[in-house]
């Protein structure tokens, strides 16, 4: 396990995937993507913020012309989903045919994602798929499908590689879980 590069904080707990692994993983889901987009230029659409670490490194393992496009969508507040969705950020393009993926942090309840299938897909776009890092455990409620999916996570919350809690550490170059109270 690579050794954090600076000491996590005191409510940052247990590293669930060290920095060696995530690398690793996103440059294998990059060769995936490439091999089933190829000939293509999909749009990859990162759901901000939470995405933007694995998007950037995601994008870059891609051999292709693609293209960011970047959502800003909240369903949280703190440790908790608030039920609700509502867009902050649209996108700038038209992705009327198209070819979009769905670039998420994490996908948990399904909510964000559901919301954000059925407003992109009502835009006509020529495909539309989904690319979670994270696909966390809910229990009573099965995980959705996805085409590509980097880690699966028991239902711990977790914190790094661009997930927060209220806008803190995103910066941490691991996934770790959050010990602390939100």
């Amino acid at each position: 396990m690579s050794t954090p590069s600076w000491p996590p904080p005191g409510d940052v707990g247990e590293i669930l995937i060290d920095t060696d692994t995530l690398g690793a993983r996103v440059k294998e889901l990059g060769n995936e993507i490439a091999a089933d987009y190829a000939g293509r230029s999909p749009v990859l659409v990162s759901v901000l913020k939470g995405a933007i670490c694995f998007v950037a490194d995601l994008a870059r393992e891609i051999p292709l012309p693609v293209e960011l496009e970047f959502m800003a969508v909240s369903s949280y507040g703190g440790t908790r989903s608030t039920g609700a969705v509502k867009i902050l950020k649209d996108l700038d393009v038209d992705v009327a045919g198209r070819d979009i993926l769905i670039v998420e942090d994490i996908v948990d309840t399904g909510l964000t994602l559901d919301y954000l299938l059925r407003i992109l897909g009502e835009r006509r776009p020529a495909s539309i798929e989904v690319c979670s890092l994270l696909v966390r455990e809910v229990e009573g409620k099965p995980a959705p499908e996805l085409r590509y999916v980097g880690f699966r996570l028991p239902p711990v919350f977790v914190i790094g590689y661009g997930l927060d809690v209220d806008g803190r550490y995103r910066n941490l170059p691991y996934v770790a879980s959050y010990t602390g109270e939100a």
